[in-house]
């Protein structure tokens, strides 16, 4: 069998990340039409991508959101999204280069896509990936140098998530305020 020299697997991968990037054009542009919403998973360890320490510890590998019913400021970039979701009644800003994404699914019409995350083609530009770094450590400068009066607690000292909880493929991160749902795509798929 002769070599693929033109990469016919990561070519597809990026034509396809580029129909979520559409898609996600689209509902940033006007809203999610009829019963549509999206599962999103993602590697959290991703080069570019920026979520908050507090979320990095609870999915130190990888992170399914729910764009559905509650969520703001989505904004599609050349080579990333940014979206605003609430995690147990705490908001947060998401920032996800789509070469981080390792599954779409729209449950209203079943459609699904999985991708090999970091297989493309697609460079990150040196800015954004500089950019995500210098807020990395801006916030953990911030986190570090917050002081606390006497006997208070900073809520991620009073709640440190589990160590089962990293290894569960499903998890929800709402208080009942209808934010957002972190749950596995394994959940959805179809069982051999």
């Amino acid at each position: 069998m002769s070599e693929d020299l033109l990469r016919y697997d990561i070519l597809i991968q990026d034509a396809l990340r580029g129909a979520v990037k559409k898609i996600l054009a689209e509902v940033g542009r006007t809203g999610l039409p009829g019963e549509h919403h999206f599962y999103i998973a993602f590697d959290t360890n991703a080069p570019g991508v920026r979520i908050s320490q507090r979320l990095k510890e609870r999915y130190p590998q990888e992170m399914t959101i729910v764009l559905q019913h509650q969520f703001w400021d989505l904004a599609i970039g050349e080579h990333a999204f940014e979206v605003g979701l609430s995690f147990g009644g705490v908001p947060e800003k998401l920032l996800v280069p789509f070469s981080a994404i390792k599954g779409f699914f729209d449950p209203s019409v079943q459609f699904a896509l999985e991708f090999d995350p970091g297989k493309t083609a697609e460079e990150l530009p040196e800015e954004l990936l500089e950019a995500v770094e210098e807020l990395a450590k801006a916030e953990q400068e911030q986190s570090e140098n917050s002081t606390d009066a006497p006997g208070e607690t900073k809520e991620a000292d009073a709640s440190p998530p589990d160590k089962d909880d990293a290894e569960k493929p499903a998890a929800k991160a709402s208080d009942g305020d209808g934010g957002g749902e972190v749950v596995s795509l394994d959940a959805f798929r179809k069982k051999t």
